[in-house]
Order: structure tokens, then sequence, then C-alpha cells
């Protein structure tokens, strides 16, 4: 039986960190079944989600605490179990473009929220413009849609509220 590990770590970024953590749970005998890794501003910041046998796990968890100070990492863990998926959805990417604002994130996370649509993954930056130096925000969202909404009235619901923020926005099925 396969148990679940979810962790977050984050730590000063050097070229050495990837390779020095996941060795560390390599030799505990579990495996990465899904990560994200990204810099964020001078700091690596890893979400994991480990599998392994219960004593595998449980090594891990034991050496946690030294391999945090080892690696100079704020390191956070919790049991987890795999998925579970219920009902029917689609799966959908939604972009957005926007001189960039305060509370971006927070709108579109409350517009999908009211209509209890879960927001599978979010991943959101910012950059210069070209030419013009402006302050932009991008934002690339996967949501679930339950098959028993209307993607059209969705969509027209979306873009009017994205119209009324003055946010350029696609919303189309993953493919």
């Amino acid at each position: 039986m396969q148990n679940y590990l979810a962790l977050t770590a984050i730590g000063q970024n050097r070229p050495d960190l990837v390779e020095s953590f996941t060795k560390a749970i390599k030799d505990c005998g579990c495996s990465v079944a899904d990560s994200r890794m990204a810099v964020m501003g001078d700091s690596l910041c890893m979400m994991i989600m480990l599998t392994g046998s219960w004593d595998s796990i449980a090594k891990f968890e034991n050496i946690q605490n030294r391999l945090a100070e080892q690696l100079r990492l704020t390191l956070t863990t919790r049991r987890s179990e795999a998925r579970k998926r219920s009902g029917n959805f689609m799966p959908y990417a939604v972009e957005v473009v926007a001189v960039d604002q305060i509370g971006i994130v927070h709108d579109i996370s409350q517009f999908f929220t009211a209509r209890e649509i879960n927001i599978e993954e979010l991943i959101s930056g910012t950059y210069a413009a070209a030419h013009t130096a402006t302050p932009m925000f991008s934002l690339h969202l996967t949501i679930s849609i339950p098959t028993d909404i209307s993607i059209a009235a969705l969509r027209g619901e979306f873009m009017d509220f994205c119209d009324h923020l003055n946010l350029d926005a696609i919303m189309e099925p993953v493919k």
C-alpha cells in the first residue's frame, strides 16, 4: 500500500539544493510523485508529494528536522492520501493579462469559488511591458468545471467580469 506525504520546502536558491534534497528523499526509499519548484526572489520554493511504503515515509519524517537544518530549509510536511475524484468535471485553462493591480488573484479566485469551481493550479507573475516598462501581471489557472454548468454562460459571465476589471482573458478547454 502506498503512503503519501505532502511537503513544502523553501530555502536560499543555490545550484545544489534540488539535488541534495531529492537525494535524501531517494535515500529514504521514497519517490517524488508530483512536484512544483520555482525560484521566487532569491529563494527556491518546492511543493512535493512523496510516495512510499509506510516505513520509507516514516524514515523521511524522522530525518526531516535534521535535513532542514543541514540544507538551511524551512520544511513543512503533512500525511496525505491519493486524490479521490468524484463527479464529472471538464478541465479548463484560464489565462489573464493585465496592468498589475492589487487584488487580481483574489478577485478571480472569488469569481470561481462563488460558482463552486475548483482551482486545480494557479501560476502568476509580474513583468515589465516591452517599450513602456508598465508593470504587468499574468495569471494561468487550471480549473475543474462541473459538467452540469453551461460553458457558454460561464464564459460569458467570466468575460464580463474581466471586462469590468479591465483584464484581458481567455478561457478554453485543456487539450
